[in-house]
């Protein structure tokens, strides 16, 4: 009988480590499903994605830096493609005043004024040749 006994106790103990650890099974799927944490779970996903997907981009760009910034830029001007129209006529027209400004103020007075007064330079044949 003693050896009967002393196996009833084993399976005893043997049958509540097995119940505790079911326990523990249960409270971590139990923990693991709860809404908060099927978020952050989420959220740390998404998170190494966008970190992996960052990663890829520099190397990309590192490997790749003048296409990508040609690429930027045209996608820049695309996307102002309208801003562009309507304020490039003035721009430029007070491009050229300015300009124009310059070319006056560093114009000597001895100067002709008018281009059609400019002679234009006469081209040796014996330089040339």
């Amino acid at each position: 009988m003693p050896r009967t006994r002393n196996r009833l106790i084993a399976a005893a103990r043997r049958s509540m480590l097995q119940r505790a650890e079911l326990h523990r099974r249960l409270d971590v799927a139990r923990a693991a499903l709860r809404p908060s944490a099927l978020v952050d779970r989420g959220k740390y996903r998404i998170g190494e994605k966008v970190d992996d997907t960052a990663h890829a981009v520099q190397e990309q760009f590192r490997n790749n830096r003048l296409p990508i910034a040609i690429a930027a830029a045209a996608g820049i001007v695309w996307l102002l493609r309208e801003p562009i129209k309507e304020h490039a006529p003035r721009l430029v027209q007070k491009i050229q005043d300015l300009a124009t400004d310059v070319a006056d103020h560093f114009r000597s007075a001895d100067e002709p004024a008018d281009e059609d007064e400019i002679e234009p330079l006469e081209e040796d044949d014996e330089a040339v040749r």
